[in-house]
């Protein structure tokens, strides 16, 4: 089953009377279970695309489907919801809320679709990444690496169907960058997840099942892996 689906998707931004194309009519489908990384130089339209194919942005033209829904046009009412529990987000930059601890950063999707296993569920995931000690702590009390293993459990507390990463380990040293994107990978395969992440990074490009590469907005090249 294809969980996403992107036909002749473009984003076009108006500066003046100067129309740049971001993304020019890029086509894709993703199967359920499916790591896919979207690579490309600085500037070659991948956290564009991502943010077309999550919701987070809308396309100039084309139509973006998620797990079987058309939301092109769709409002942030009925996104909201379809974001919260069908789909999870790992960004470079964390997100993290810096008032809350860390299991309340992760509790807080569950929370918001209203789950009373949320505090059983953060705890469960902060255990499975190591961090079982660090829930109580606030975002400024922890290390890039540790920030971003609790942004992976935010993002799967709900056990979406969708994780999309936009350079995952972008802010991190090397040797944390490895250990988050096995940290990924593990989880991906464990729970059958989807998996879109957006990278530069040769070797994140290299694990996964297919991986397509950007040029000046368009698909320039498409590679599958062999199982």
């Amino acid at each position: 089953m294809h969980v996403l689906e992107a036909i002749e998707v473009s984003k076009v931004y108006a500066i003046g009377d100067r129309r740049i194309p971001v993304v020019d009519r890029v086509s894709l489908s993703v199967l359920a279970g499916e790591c896919l990384v979207v690579a490309g130089s600085s500037g070659s339209g991948k956290t564009t695309l991502l943010s077309l194919l999550s919701g987070l942005d809308k396309p100039t033209s084309g139509r973006v489907r998620v797990l079987e829904k058309d939301i092109t046009d769709m409002g942030e009412d009925e996104l909201a919801p379809l974001r919260n529990e069908g789909i999870g987000f790992v960004f470079q930059s964390f997100h993290l809320i810096p008032s809350l601890t860390a299991l309340e950063n992760v509790m807080f999707p569950a929370e918001l679709k209203g789950d009373l296993a949320a505090h059983t569920k953060a705890q469960s995931l902060l255990r499975r990444v190591g961090l079982t000690d660090r829930g109580g702590n606030f975002p400024h009390q922890l290390s890039g690496g540790e920030k971003q293993r609790v942004a992976i459990c935010r993002a799967l507390i709900n056990d979406p169907a969708i994780v999309f990463a936009d350079e995952p380990t972008g802010n991190l040293d090397s040797s944390n960058g490895e250990a988050i994107l096995s940290l990924l990978l593990e989880l991906h395969r464990e729970r059958q997840t989807t998996l879109v992440i957006v990278t530069h990074n040769a070797e994140i490009a290299g694990l996964a099942d297919r991986v397509i590469t950007l040029q000046d907005g368009k698909i320039a090249l498409e590679r599958q892996h062999a199982p």
